[in-house]
């Protein structure tokens, strides 16, 4: 009995060694190159405007997980949102009303782990969005590559939208749509192999 139970510990503990090995062979998570990427939303009014934003500032990597696989982590300052040439706007989409940047200056856009197919086919990805203290899932369109290495040789087009009430902005209901559109064009910072 006991060397059955030794066996297993030591079968537990070649397993545990393995993983860890692989762990430290993964590669380091990649980051977005800011020059080449842009972030941008859109919310329609009531009346057929369409106001057209940026997140200028925004933080993220991919990370390249034990199975191959990867995950997504981006952090976007909706403290610095703007509409550009639109300073009153800009003010107000910070404002308590839409963004309320003062209590939550950041969203977070954590993914589902994927495949690298995705990138290159298109699809969606899911994870989840935190947005004004409110965490729910998401979906994301990827749109499909115009390339080899997506990422690297061409940006990946990413689309999806938002419900405002779904995180608690239900002011300005009679003026503007609850849908907000999210955009993105990014990049990847290239890595040294």
């Amino acid at each position: 009995m006991r060397a059955w139970k030794g066996a297993r510990l030591a079968v537990a503990a070649l397993v545990l060694v393995a993983a860890l090995a692989r762990a430290q062979d993964a590669p380091a998570p990649s980051t977005f190159n800011h020059g080449q990427s842009w972030l941008g939303f859109e919310v329609r009014t009531r009346f057929g405007q369409r106001i057209a934003g940026e997140f200028p500032r925004f933080d993220g990597v991919v990370e390249h997980l034990p199975d191959g696989r990867h995950r997504v982590r981006l952090q976007v300052a909706t403290s610095e949102a703007m509409i550009p040439e639109r300073p009153r706007y800009t003010a107000w989409m910070r404002g308590a009303s839409f963004f309320d940047t003062v209590r939550h200056p950041w969203m977070e856009f954590v993914s589902e782990s994927y495949t690298s197919d995705l990138l290159r086919d298109g699809g969606t990805l899911r994870g989840e969005l935190t947005l004004r203290g409110v965490t729910r899932p998401q979906s994301l369109e990827i749109a499909p590559s115009a390339c080899a290495r997506p990422g690297r040789d061409c940006p990946i087009q990413v689309s999806g939208s938002i419900q405002r009430s779904d995180y608690g902005m239900r002011e300005w209901q009679v003026a503007l749509a609850d849908k907000v559109w999210l955009l993105a064009s990014l990049q990847l910072q290239e890595r040294a192999e």
